[in-house]
């Protein structure tokens, strides 16, 4: 057996292994958040039927409170989800939801990413649109 084999052998029993170790050590019937890892994407993984859930409770489910804060008027990770509707229109806040980092665009943004360097707003496009519908109506009225 040549060099070469030896190390591609030992890389697929080192990949088997840590596959079976990953598998043994999955905590079934808990959530990622549960084990404290949080997905960058709004929420824990898993997908739930969400079509009877207002746009404030969506805010909660997707974990936006964790960084705009409970009551939206920002914290020092995010900026306050209040006043959206003077920046943005239905449509346009549901594609900024989508996808962020395409629509960050103008003064306001550069300041918030001075302000709030270690904060990264995560892209909901993985979201069913009809969520960020509500989401986007219930922060224009705010």
């Amino acid at each position: 057996m040549t060099k070469s084999l030896v190390w591609i052998l030992l890389f697929l029993v080192a990949f088997a292994a840590l596959f079976v170790l990953q598998q043994l050590t999955r905590q079934t019937g808990t959530s990622s958040m549960d084990a404290g890892y949080y997905n960058g994407m709004g929420e824990a993984g898993g997908t739930a039927d969400t079509s009877n859930l207002s746009g404030k409770e969506l805010l909660g489910k997707f974990e936006c409170t964790r960084c705009h804060g409970d009551d939206l008027n920002g914290t020092p990770m995010a900026p306050p989800l209040k006043g959206m509707a003077k920046y943005y229109d239905r449509e346009s806040l549901i594609a900024y939801l989508r996808s962020p980092e395409r629509n960050q665009t103008g003064t306001r943004f550069d300041e918030y990413k001075t302000k709030y360097a270690t904060g990264v707003m995560p892209a909901f496009g993985n979201k069913d649109v009809k969520d960020l519908g509500k989401i986007a109506d219930y922060l224009l009225g705010q």
